[in-house]
């Protein structure tokens, strides 16, 4: 295969599929995992195939994909790999996505350049080794890792999806099968009417995966039921060829999807995929883990956040925002109510009969025009009546364009992403984005410095950094010729990335808690460690609604 395919014993490599229907849970059947093999002792990373054509999410509509997760290299990847981040203690590149559009796209340049020397190019061998060829460039640079797991999207059967499985049967050939785990996640339907669970699609899907070459070692079958029982477990071993203790019930977990590593874990997955690789390890930690979740389920107090966005009624648009309120909920022991309020309704209504009486308010990112002036009503709400108040990435220049109308007197004042007419371009397109015509990859993507002025909310919150690293995906930033004006009336620039003089962080003092960031600190907090911006907001919300 060449010096590109170097065997390595030592790695060991989890490929998590799914059958039957989409929206299982892999990704966080595959996270869990993580989880538990991490608190075993293992160094873990993960990484997810995406059979789609595009070459990354960064286009496509959070209608469709839910929400694009932003790494620190600036690669536009798959909502799962927020899960990856979150669950277990790595940072991910570029390396850790893949999508078929990537796949061709690599493919079809090496045979314009002539790298295939004349031959025919075809499915097998050429772009299932490209497919190889990403495993073995993640496992180069991830030495020291002891496992790396991978999801493949998508569902088995799937046409789009058939030439992943077959890259990762070649590999698991290349590498040793003993290296491998193949876990099969599936789903379980309870059919009412007749009172019984139907283990027949499993069947199916196993035997779909089983045509390709692969045998999984492993099912996980996602339930609604409290668990599997043994008749079941053995009707599926039987027909799907494994071993009926390692057929595991992934159920629907009653609170938080923090709980998932423990549903799991119950069953003694950790156990079973170490024993499948040949991996001897602890019984994983989980203490920590398991107080977390205690704080997640029963937090001492309770406080109502209202989110004002435009894609609120997709549950996935937000999801790093939703999962950061659980993590500043667990650390300030409160569970936080989240109010959803549709920004573009917003318009057509007012805020108090909309949003109501709440304790904080956030007003997160977005693109296009379409229910601007309803975030702009909600800034100006949280402004006018002392609510604490959060805006993120266009959450940040609604909260500028907000403050140059009704403080500055700029009744004009916008973004030239709305108005490209207008007389006070508060926010105005970044000078180096004025050349660009392809919209893909080329925002400002990724993780860039700041540096935090002293004395502001902001440097309380960061606990008197200096330098902070946060990751941002946008095209529009706060227009420099209306700094001046806007520090004179009051607003307060307290954050700026020094090479390009872009704003980054503004706040009101003098309101209970009025702050808003350029950057995404979502895609950066963790069930243990939560980001503090996030951690400010509902620390001062709690602080409203008790005072």
């Amino acid at each position: 295969m060449g010096a590109a395919y170097k065997l390595r014993t030592i790695m060991k490599y989890i490929f998590v599929t799914g059958g039957v229907v989409s929206s299982l849970g892999k990704g966080l059947a595959a996270a869990s995992i993580g989880t538990l093999l991490e608190h075993c002792g293992l160094d873990v990373t993960m990484q997810k195939f995406d059979p789609y054509l595009n070459i990354d999410p960064g286009t496509m509509s959070p209608y469709q994909h839910g929400e694009v997760y932003v790494l620190n290299d600036g690669a536009e990847t798959d909502l799962d790999l927020g899960h990856y981040e979150r669950f277990i203690h790595c940072e991910l590149s570029r390396l850790n996505n893949l999508t078929s559009g990537k796949v061709f796209e690599t493919v079809l340049e090496k045979e314009r350049r002539g790298d295939y020397l004349g031959k025919t190019v075809q499915y097998i061998p050429h772009v299932t080794n490209e497919i190889k060829q990403r495993l073995y460039d993640l496992t180069e640079k991830n030495k020291e890792c002891d496992v790396i797991i991978t999801e493949i999207g998508g569902t088995v059967g799937d046409i789009e999806g058939y030439l992943f499985l077959e890259a990762l049967r070649q590999f698991a050939l290349e590498v040793g099968r003993n290296n491998c785990c193949f876990i099969h996640v599936t789903l379980l339907p309870y059919i009412k009417a007749a009172g019984e669970t139907k283990t027949k699609p499993t069947q199916q899907s196993v035997a779909k995966l089983r045509e390709i070459g692969i045998q999984p070692d492993i099912i996980v079958c996602r339930t609604e039921m409290d668990n599997l029982t043994d008749e079941e477990k053995t009707k599926i071993g039987m027909f799907c060829n494994v071993p009926p203790r390692n057929v595991v019930a992934f159920c629907d977990v009653k609170h938080s999807i923090y709980e998932c590593p423990l549903d799991l874990g119950r069953d003694r997955v950790d156990r079973i995929v170490t024993e499948v690789l040949g991996i001897t390890v602890p019984k994983p930690k989980m203490d920590e883990w398991q107080k977390f979740v205690g704080r997640v389920i029963h937090p001492s107090h309770s406080v109502r956040i209202a989110v004002v966005g435009k894609y609120i009624s997709l549950q996935d648009a937000y999801k790093s925002i939703y999962e950061s309120f659980t993590h500043a909920g667990a650390a300030n022991d409160c569970r936080v109510e989240i109010v959803r309020v549709d920004a573009e309704a917003l318009e057509k209504s007012n805020c108090a009969e909309m949003i109501g009486a709440v304790d904080g308010i956030l007003v997160p990112g977005g693109f296009g025009e379409r229910g601007v002036e309803g975030k702009i009503m909600a800034v100006q709400y949280a402004r006018e009546n002392n609510i604490p108040f959060f805006g993120i990435c266009l959450g940040m220049q609604v909260a500028v364009i907000e403050f140059a109308r009704n403080v500055l007197g700029l009744k004009d004042a916008n973004s030239t992403e709305f108005n490209k007419e207008s007389s006070a371009p508060v926010i105005c397109l970044q000078e180096e984005q004025k050349t660009i015509i392809n919209m893909g990859a080329t925002m400002r993507l990724g993780a860039y410095p700041a540096h935090i002025q002293k004395n502001t909310l902001c440097s309380k919150l960061y606990g008197g950094a200096e330098i902070i690293s946060e990751r941002h995906r946008h095209r529009y930033e706060f227009n420099a010729d209306y700094r001046e004006a806007c520090e004179k009336a009051g607003l307060v620039i307290s954050a700026v990335n020094d090479e390009h003089g872009l704003v980054e962080v503004v706040e009101l003092p003098g309101h209970p808690f009025f702050i808003a960031c350029q950057y995404h600190p979502e895609f950066q907090s963790r069930p243990t460690k939560s980001h503090p911006l996030f951690h400010g907001l509902v620390a001062a919300a709690l602080e409203k609604k008790q005072g």
